[in-house]
């Protein structure tokens, strides 16, 4: 998307104010949109298969997802219908991949409960649910966190909530943007509070936070060509000229 008038408002960031962290944050988004275009995350083709991959994904790398999203496909399952047929062992099987698959088997079986209880089984009711309550609904659902949840409404549903992870917390923190206590809402509010309500701007600014810290703000960071260091306020990291690591490929 440009960073331009917001549809909503008519505003753009020139309405932001002049001093403080917006101008920063909506530069780290031009940035990083100048240096890789649109990420477009995430890669689902249905709100189901969104769903699945944002509770799969707990504790795990994405390919590890990929590889039990194809064994569901596969399988036939990555479907409501299909999910809600599997029995435990063939969903399990299916989800082996991603780690925790007994975990994760039952969070899906929680999911599909609150989709049959609160909407008749319909993903469509679902995504016509105001957002405060569908998140609540959400998070008092066994097995779905802030992230998680945050995950579902924004690329499941194109909510604008902007979901922070581990990357964003570790950028955030090095560039001085938030200081200890860390909160989940602490740092989610540092963003919605700066930037345009945009869903189409949280979905890849989230995205291109990712891309920064899986080829650059790692533990031990590859500061010397991350395009963020022209950025104020970059703290200095203990061995963050070096370049330690081969970049991974993809998010």
């Amino acid at each position: 998307m440009q960073i331009g008038p917001h549809p909503a408002t008519g505003r753009g960031a020139a309405a932001r104010p002049a001093r403080g962290l917006g101008p920063q944050l909506l530069r780290t988004y031009e940035i990083l949109r100048a240096r890789n275009g649109h990420l477009g995350w995430w890669p689902g083709r249905t709100r189901i298969e969104v769903i699945v991959g944002a509770i799969l994904t707990q504790n795990t790398a994405w390919s590890n997802v990929e590889r039990a999203i194809a064994r569901l496909r596969a399988a036939r399952l990555l479907s409501v219908a299909g999910l809600r047929r599997a029995t435990d062992p063939q969903l399990e099987a299916a989800i082996r991949p991603s780690g925790y698959f007994r975990q994760k088997r039952r969070k899906l079986r929680a999911f599909l409960a609150l989709l049959d209880r609160a909407y008749g089984g319909s993903l469509a009711r679902m995504a016509r649910a105001p957002t405060a309550a569908l998140r609540a609904e959400l998070l008092a659902t066994w097995g779905i966190g802030p992230e998680t949840a945050d995950s579902i409404l924004l690329y499941a549903f194109g909510r604008p909530v902007f979901v922070v992870d581990a990357y964003t917390e570790r950028i955030a923190m090095r560039h001085g943007w938030i200081h200890p206590p860390r909160r989940y809402d602490r740092l989610q509010a540092l963003f919605t509070r700066h930037l345009p309500t945009d869903a189409d701007l949280y979905n890849d600014y989230h995205a291109q936070l990712v891309w920064v810290g899986k080829h650059h703000c790692r533990p031990q960071p590859r500061c010397h060509d991350c395009p963020l260091r022209v950025l104020p306020g970059r703290r200095q990291i203990p061995g963050g000229s070096r370049a330690t690591e081969a970049p991974s490929a993809g998010r």
